[in-house]
């Protein structure tokens, strides 16, 4: 018999690919999402379709924070795992509508801890942000520095669905895995992240926008690295006792964070090289300021991920680049179409 896993947001680009691979796993999947207009819901609709092709795959269209949603699905579908990815996701959002973040970061992941309290699952993961290291100078960012200076409101909402699950996970004894993402990137991302913005305005003869005036550093990861490392963390349930000494496990509740990212920052200016040679045409840059909320470098400390999951995969930049590339043009120029 399949074992059913849950994926809140899996019409979202990390869930779209995690429930796929759950999916090619064997897993059956109970997939939910509220194809929300944040950004274009045509895509979410695009790559939902491509879900609901798939045997063992059935979608709920509906909000997280919707009181009973998760907790009717849970007590009907008992999913052994459950992948938390929903969330109003974007730092520079943030800014002009923070309520959104509100109800379905911190009050949707309180309907999820509730529901699951109700009907505990094997393991409950859930998904942060490398944002969440906020003001932090020292790197790599290990999961045991403290966290405590989130500069958007964006980091404060997930900085404080790990504390609420960490309550949860003492109180009732569920055991929990957060995973902090770093600079996801890669085919069906999302039109408000760099690479998506960089890659349409490039075929459109426009300049691309550079923050900071390209004095930035990312720990680009590509999806189907993160996808890979999440679903080895699905069996890595917190137990009593740390596995290494970089381990996040708290001393009182099954509960850990681990970082899921490439352990390489890289120059955004080497970034946009790769842009150009996949595209085989230059940038033209508009260089601008740092944006309020942002962080000038992020780098991922992964030796807990390591000692959990062994030896990662680690796509190297041009070639994750040029499947976006490869990915965009298939999706959004035959026949001559933009983004939609």
């Amino acid at each position: 018999m399949s074992r059913t896993a849950l994926v809140t947001g899996a019409a979202g680009f990390i869930g779209f690919h995690l429930a796929r691979r759950l999916l090619a796993d064997g897993w059956r999947v109970v997939g939910l999402d509220a194809l929300t207009d944040y950004y274009d819901p045509a895509l979410k609709r695009r790559r939902l379709a491509l879900l609901e092709e798939t045997a063992g795959y059935a979608h709920v269209t509906d909000r997280i924070e919707a009181p009973g949603v998760l907790a009717d699905l849970m007590a009907e579908h008992a999913p052994e795992a459950v992948l938390h990815l929903a969330a109003q996701a974007g730092v520079r959002y943030s800014l002009e509508a923070p309520r959104s973040y509100l109800e379905s970061n911190i009050a949707g992941t309180f309907e999820l801890l509730e529901a699951a309290r109700a009907h505990p699952p094997a393991h409950l993961l859930i998904a942060s942000t490398s944002s969440v290291y906020g003001a932090n100078t020292a790197m790599p960012y290990a999961e045991t520095d403290r966290a405590d200076h989130q500069m958007s409101f964006y980091a404060a909402s997930k900085k404080a669905t790990e504390a609420m699950a960490h309550s949860y996970a003492h109180l009732f004894g569920l055991p929990v895995t957060l995973f902090r993402f770093f600079t996801v990137y890669g085919p069906w991302g999302r039109p408000d992240m760099a690479l998506f913005k960089f890659v349409a305005a490039m075929l459109e003869g426009r300049p691309i926008e550079v923050y900071n005036r390209g004095e930035m550093m990312r720990d680009f990861t590509y999806v189907d690295d993160l996808v890979e490392a999440v679903a080895r963390l699905i069996p890595a349930v917190p137990g009593a006792q740390p596995v290494c000494e970089a381990d996040s496990l708290s001393p009182v509740a099954p509960w850990r964070v681990v970082n899921i990212g490439n352990a390489q920052p890289v120059r955004l200016g080497d970034f946009i090289a790769a842009v150009e040679a996949a595209l085989g045409r230059p940038a033209e840059r508009t260089l601008l300021p740092m944006q309020p909320g942002d962080v000038p470098a992020t780098w991922a400390d992964v030796t807990l991920l390591d000692a959990l999951t062994g030896p990662r995969r680690a796509t190297p930049l041009a070639e994750g680049v040029q499947a976006f590339v490869d990915w965009y043009l298939s999706e959004y120029r035959a026949g001559g179409a933009g983004p939609r």
